[in-house]
């Protein structure tokens, strides 16, 4: 089995030993370049707030990968009006053109998506799936075999994964590599997400898709001590991945307090030390509270290398015009 290299991961398989203070780890200066990216939203390349599609959808928790065909390529979800959560598609990287509703009107409620392109140009998505009268909270998994088939909605494998973890409920996802040994029949999906610990907090899950037909999946508590170290005592929840300058970094949300959405924090993870740094975001107004992050780095569309970023400011910590769906990115 073929595990694609630099993923959180591949590398939380194991303990990371802390190295001698004398030696500082190689990934240091990588990771401090791209806190400074992620906390300097005032002053990025570009940047949109309160984030909507032309067809006036929210696009919270939005996830957005470089198309192969040109341009971008994001899916979102929003609460519709009958009161459930459905997951659209668009392109574009900051004004966006919504293509189609994907998951919720047919599957029941459908939130917290992710999407990863594969070698063979097939798209593989996934969700945080409830049934329809809600609840049974579980991770969804859809593959469409080309670019025309995810703009036309045609899904060509589908997986719904059982809670291993939690009776309550599972999600959240991220993906942090796709292997096909050669197609989506014979493959490994390395996926990220949470778990309900005991009913009670969110904390995280790694666990593997394989031939799109089977699951299997474990608590990282490694992942957990890196924000349990600063003091976070409610949920850690939503996570993303990036290699940047060569070494793996995720984003990870971290609620300082149970139940307090204005405690609502954004760290970054270095899979290489297993550490986390806490961040100080900067918008334009001020805002205090950082959820649901992601993270890609792609070109620019002035051809530049790019981080392009996306966080969810919770009214209870943002300043006035920012609450909602952040999106900046910013060459180097």
């Amino acid at each position: 089995m073929l595990i694609r290299l630099l993923t959180c991961s591949a590398l939380l398989l194991a303990t990371v030993s802390a190295p001698a203070a004398a030696d500082a780890p190689p990934s240091d200066p990588a990771r401090a370049e791209l806190r400074s990216i992620v906390e300097n939203v005032s002053g990025a390349t570009g940047k949109r707030y309160a984030v909507h599609d032309d067809a006036g959808h929210v696009m919270d928790t939005v996830k957005i990968i470089q198309d192969a065909t040109g341009g971008y390529l994001a899916v979102s979800h929003h609460l519709a009006a009958d009161g459930h959560f459905r997951v659209n598609l668009a392109t574009d990287l900051l004004n966006w053109h919504w293509v189609r509703e994907l998951a919720g009107s047919d599957t029941g409620p459908a939130s917290q998506p992710t999407i990863a392109q594969a070698s063979t140009g097939g798209f593989v998505m996934a969700w945080e799936q409830e049934q329809p009268g809600g609840g049974n909270n579980h991770l969804a998994f859809r593959y469409f075999a080309s670019r025309t088939d995810l703009l036309a909605g045609q899904v060509t494998r589908s997986f719904d994964a059982p809670r291993q973890l939690s009776s309550c409920a599972e999600g959240t996802p991220n993906i942090y590599g796709i292997t096909l040994s050669p197609d989506i029949d014979h493959s490994t999906i390395d996926i990220g997400g949470h778990y309900w610990w005991n009913c009670d907090r969110d904390r995280q899950q790694r666990g593997q898709l394989t031939n799109f037909s089977s699951w299997s999946t474990a608590a990282q508590p490694n992942y957990d001590n890196a924000l349990l170290y600063w003091g976070v005592g409610g949920n850690i929840g939503d996570r993303d991945q990036a290699v940047f300058r060569g070494f793996s970094f995720g984003l990870i949300e971290g609620q300082y307090t149970k139940g307090d959405f204005g405690s609502w924090r954004t760290f970054v993870y270095d899979c290489q030390t297993g550490n986390a740094d806490q961040t100080s975001i900067r918008t334009d107004g001020g805002s205090t509270a950082f959820a649901n992050p992601t993270v890609t780095a792609l070109n620019a569309p002035n051809g530049q290398p790019a981080i392009v970023v996306s966080l969810f400011i919770p009214s209870e910590g943002a300043a006035a015009g920012e609450s909602g769906e952040l999106i900046y990115h910013q060459t180097y």
